[in-house]
């Protein structure tokens, strides 16, 4: 004779499974109080929609080629996959481990349900009887919650969420087929060591797709999702419980005919080659090592928390880059990138060795695309890393103790932010005059009277070394510059300062520094956003004493170079979402801001410091860096750029097709009391831009118009 409590057990479940088949229990005749706690008189009442936002998925970002795979941006590394991408056998796998009866059921296995009621009432281990449709109820309830308190209610060991999972369950078994329920619940599921969804496991643990799986390996990941943390195939204390598992599963499916007994044992001899490797995150984990892509990743990244089109706030944006599930294609050009990279470490340093990772001194390098802003570039010799433990003494013997942010950093050297203001660019400032003075019917053929020193209208503190006269700013030029008279071809090929500062004093420094701003050029440090904003005394500006960064010079010069057309440096190319959607954001903002012959006028001048021909053959033969033009191979146009003291050194090279931007200095001491040295920034420079040329047709400059050249 059974026991009562047997006996009462089973008409209690009995009564459950009526009620579950009706669809009307009375929820409290079952168990006291339940209708309250579920929030439902009964079970019809409680609800059936299910509201399905999409699960975190993994970021892609890629070079401009749209295929060199440069990092992945992720919280949940998962990248949903269609069904008929995976591979039959773990479909099968994953219904004979979690749910035998998943083709025989509606949503809720009631025999399931019958058994683990009687069970949990004797007092055997704790059944749930969740089938996998409610399995998928459960974890997308959990990744749709609104709060932390729905993350809880969809989440905690109560009879009413189980309710609330079951009606769930059954109204969705009608409105989707098993197979894209199966789909779904795969793409969901957590496989332990960092994996979430088919996709992100197949990778992690075997390195590779999920149609690519074998009967073996299906088996094993199939019986992960069960208790993903302590079955992890990755750890030794995991594997043996993941082996034990997959035997389960396999098993299973012999029971369930998916496959026959001799493939089973096929399948538990089968050598499997666990990879383990997490999916690497983030731009300090970037694809590519040898392309140096960190800081043009770390770049789009910020560049993607300032765009209105990816969320209300930074939070917002960075929180859909990393589960948007995108495809992003950058603007990084992989020759261009690589050349920069390799030049700005195989230049020697200082002390004579290459400056490589181990020096204080860095060349920053950006390249821009005229006419788009499209960075193809930024590389420095620093690697991009979080960790900090190897930041220390220099490798180099001259600098032995010496301590600085090399060679690990993540600050933004290249592109500057609020904490970098950057460098003085030198006299690569000197065309912003030129072009201000065009603009004030200056013709290339102006010519000024210059002077070994030159005393300004321009105020000065009498202390300071550049002052003379009473409080006047009276530059000089560089020993053994040449005086007499000079046209702007001759100044700014030799670099003239007592030819550009009375040139801007003529044409009003306050309209020098508007062409700068409408060029691009920022003033990030709260000085220098001081002077700019009453620069009709800012005398000096011409001779580059303010701070910048070789993407703001870059792009300044790409917009001169595309016919006065500035377009916003951006890092992108374009942008799908998860479903293949182009996202309208990167796209080119470019807007005309200076007239197209200015622009033609002020390139043509730019050929004469580095070895160029203007194309009225004005070029006096002697510039700052004569050598480029033979070193690159092609039409060139651009200006070196140094600052007092020689704390940095700048240059700048184009051609119609792109402008390459370069400052060496030492960024952690931007007063250093080095002399950096141009031959090292030229060359880095002018070896990018030759390799990034490489299979481009050969171009040349567009001339300026006669009147623009001679004024008549």
């Amino acid at each position: 004779m059974r026991p009562r409590r047997h006996v009462a057990v089973k008409a209690l479940a009995s009564l459950l499974l009526c009620g579950l088949f009706a669809g009307v229990v009375v929820a409290a005749a079952v168990f006291p109080g339940l209708a309250a706690k579920s929030g439902a008189d009964t079970f019809e009442d409680l609800p059936t929609d299910l509201d399905v936002l999409p699960s975190p998925q993994i970021s892609y970002i890629y070079a401009s080629d749209g295929a060199t795979l440069l990092a992945m941006m992720y919280d949940e590394n998962r990248r949903d996959v269609p069904i008929a991408d995976m591979s039959t056998f773990v479909t099968q796998a994953i219904v004979a481990a979690e749910d035998t009866r998943f083709y025989e059921h509606q949503g809720v296995d009631l025999k399931g349900v019958a058994r683990a009621f009687v069970n949990n009432e004797n007092g055997g281990d704790q059944q749930g009887a969740s089938t996998l449709t409610m399995q998928y109820v459960r974890q997308a309830t959990a990744y749709s919650a609104q709060s932390p308190q729905d993350v809880l209610d969809a989440t905690s060991k109560t009879t009413g969420r189980k309710l609330r999972e079951m009606k769930l369950a059954m109204a969705l078994e009608k409105k989707l087929t098993k197979q894209q329920i199966l789909e779904r619940y795969l793409n969901i599921s957590a496989f332990g060591h960092g994996a979430y969804g088919v996709y992100a496991a197949s990778q992690v643990y075997f390195g590779k797709a999920p149609k690519d799986l074998t009967l073996g390996e299906s088996a094993l990941l199939a019986g992960l999702v069960k208790a993903p943390s302590t079955n992890d195939p990755a750890t030794p204390d995991g594997l043996p419980k993941a082996l034990g598992r997959q035997t389960y599963v396999l098993d299973q499916m012999v029971s369930m005919h998916y496959i026959t007994a001799q493939q089973r044992d096929q399948a538990k001899a089968e050598k499997l080659t666990i990879v383990g490797q997490r999916t690497p995150e983030g731009c300090a984990s970037v694809q590519r090592p040898e392309l140096g892509a960190g800081f043009l990743c770390d770049y789009l990244r910020r560049w993607w928390l300032e765009q209105p089109a990816f969320g209300a706030d930074a939070f917002e944006r960075e929180n859909r880059l990393r589960s948007g599930g995108y495809t992003i294609v950058s603007s990084l050009n992989v020759q261009t990138q690589a050349a920069a990279f390799k030049y700005a470490q195989d230049q020697p340093g200082l002390g004579g060795e290459k400056i490589g990772m181990g020096n204080p001194e860095a060349v920053m390098i950006a390249a821009v695309e005229p006419g788009t802003g499209r960075v193809q570039a930024l590389a420095t010799n620093r690697n991009f890393s979080n960790d900090q433990t190897h930041n220390g003494a220099s490798t180099s013997p001259a600098r032995k103790g010496q301590k600085g942010n090399y060679p690990n950093t993540t600050v933004p050297l290249i592109t500057g932010g609020p904490d970098v203001p950057g460098y003085q660019g030198g006299s690569t400032f000197k065309i912003f005059t030129a072009v201000a003075a065009m603009e004030a019917g200056l013709p290339l053929a102006h010519t000024e009277d210059v002077q070994a020193q030159f005393v300004s209208d321009y105020p000065l503190n009498a202390e300071s070394p550049a002052a003379c006269n009473g409080p006047h700013y009276c530059p000089k030029n560089s020993t053994g510059d040449p005086t007499g008279t000079f046209n702007m071809w001759q100044g700014f090929g030799m670099s003239l300062n007592t030819y550009f500062v009375p040139l801007e004093q003529r044409v009003g420094a306050d309209h020098v520094v508007d062409v700068a701003k409408r060029l691009g050029i920022q003033f990030r440090s709260p000085q220098d956003a001081g002077y700019a904003k009453n620069a009709k005394t800012w005398g000096a500006f011409t001779l580059g004493v303010t701070d910048t960064t070789p993407l703001d010079l870059a792009g300044a010069y790409a917009a001169l170079d595309a016919d006065g057309v500035y377009c916003a440096p951006t890092p992108v190319v374009e942008i799908h979402d998860l479903h293949g959607n182009k996202v309208d954001a990167g796209q080119p903002r470019c807007r005309q801001v200076v007239a197209p012959d200015i622009a033609r006028a002020a390139v043509d001048m730019a050929r004469c410091p580095v070895g160029d021909q203007s194309a009225y053959n004005a070029c006096p033969g002697s510039g700052t860096a004569t050598g480029v033009r033979d070193q690159v191979g092609r039409p060139v146009a651009g200006k070196t750029g140094t600052t007092d003291s020689g704390r940095s050194a700048t240059f700048i090279a184009m051609t119609p097709q792109l402008a390459v931007a370069g400052i060496l200095t030492d960024p952690d001491n931007p007063q250093t009391n080095k002399v950096m040295s141009h031959p090292v920034v030229n060359t880095a420079v002018a070896d990018t831009l030759k390799a990034a040329m490489n299979g481009l047709k050969v171009e040349d400059f567009t001339a300026p118009s006669h009147q623009m050249a001679f004024g008549s």
